[in-house]
């Protein structure tokens, strides 16, 4: 059983930056893929990046693609969603979660969860 705690959400101003991190409290991720979804009020939980922990490759919902990035710090068994010129419809709940089978942008492709942390971005 993977448990993940995620850190570093809050309150910013539109154009702001801020940068979430992605951790575990057992085990190790070396053999997990990555992903980092979100969810609106009233909305479903929507994918926003993903990475396999043994691969450089990186994928993004459209919305983010030149605005965040996904990375990893082996050493500190991380993940990092670095999220640049944010955008008031970036407002959400962000959620880390792993897969040990497979990445891809559905909610059913990962098997744990994070318990989320609000961002919020002011006009």
């Amino acid at each position: 059983q993977v448990q993940l705690v995620e850190s570093g959400g809050g309150l910013v101003q539109a154009g702001g930056s801020l940068t979430l991190s992605c951790t575990t409290s057992n085990g190790a991720l070396s053999s997990y893929g990555m992903g980092w979804f979100r969810q609106a009020p009233e909305k479903e939980r929507e994918f926003v990046a993903a990475m396999w922990w043994t691969s450089s490759s990186t994928y993004y919902v459209d919305s983010v693609k030149g605005r965040f990035t996904l990375s990893r710090n082996n050493a500190k068994n991380t993940v990092y969603l670095q999220m640049n010129s944010l955008k008031p419809e970036d407002t959400a709940v962000y959620y880390c979660a792993a897969s040990n089978t497979r990445i891809g942008r559905g909610v059913a492709d990962y098997n744990y969860w994070g318990q989320g942390t609000q961002v919020t971005v002011s006009s």
